[in-house]
């Protein structure tokens, strides 16, 4: 890795690779809010530059992340970074807000040894650390949705490893976050894209040996 910091470098730049994946669009605007030990340590220890570097596709071993801010990628897009304190959140906290077309929110922690964990995005929970294939989906709270998402699943031949559901209310929007022990084909999660009710839907890889984009 590119240090100096396990969890202030490294898990800096998974967390920005989990998140450029869950967003899936091409990056034009993003604003960093930094919390707690991230925004007081997080200048020396480069996290600002590992954050970055993660949302452009950097690995957490590339060299270029301490020259991010001048390479010509950077200047592509709009990016600006906040520093707060907020003791509600973890200590080593962040939250990727991409604002270009489809404003998303997606808020993470960085757990030490350059393990990290996406624990929201916009208004919904998940469990996310790239460590499995994951599947991520929004939807209409309705019965049968569950049921017929695993049952793609499981009709691919693919173990469900982990499973975090989340609704605002009963009937309203609802979240699903399913960890897998392997990766879903493409057909199936077009069939899950297609089902009613469901608005959002990425297929997450894992992060290979913690450095794969």
């Amino acid at each position: 890795m590119v240090g100096p910091s396990s969890s202030h470098t490294a898990g800096a730049v998974r967390l920005g690779l989990l998140a450029s994946k869950i967003y899936g669009q091409a990056i034009k605007k993003v604003r960093f809010k930094l919390y707690n030990s991230y925004a007081q340590t997080g200048k020396g220890h480069g996290t600002d530059k590992g954050l970055l570097a993660g949302v452009l596709g950097f690995k957490p071993d590339d060299v270029k992340i301490r020259d991010v801010f001048s390479l010509s990628e950077t200047q592509k897009i709009d990016y600006s970074f906040e520093y707060l304190e907020d003791f509600n959140r973890h200590p080593n906290a962040v939250d990727f807000i991409f604002e270009d077309g489809q404003k998303m929110v997606i808020s993470g922690n960085s757990i030490g040894g350059g393990n990290v964990e996406i624990v929201r995005v916009n208004d919904f929970s998940i469990n996310l650390n790239g460590e499995y294939d994951a599947l991520i989906m929004a939807y209409k709270d309705t019965v049968g949705v569950v049921s017929r998402v695993s049952g793609l699943i499981q009709n691919e031949g693919v173990n469900i490893a982990l499973a975090v559901i989340d609704r605002t209310a009963r009937g309203e929007e609802a979240s699903m976050c399913i960890s897998l022990d392997s990766p879903l084909g493409h057909k199936v999660i077009e069939k899950i894209k297609e089902m009613e009710g469901v608005y959002f839907v990425r297929h997450v890889g894992k992060l290979e040996n913690r450095d794969e984009k």
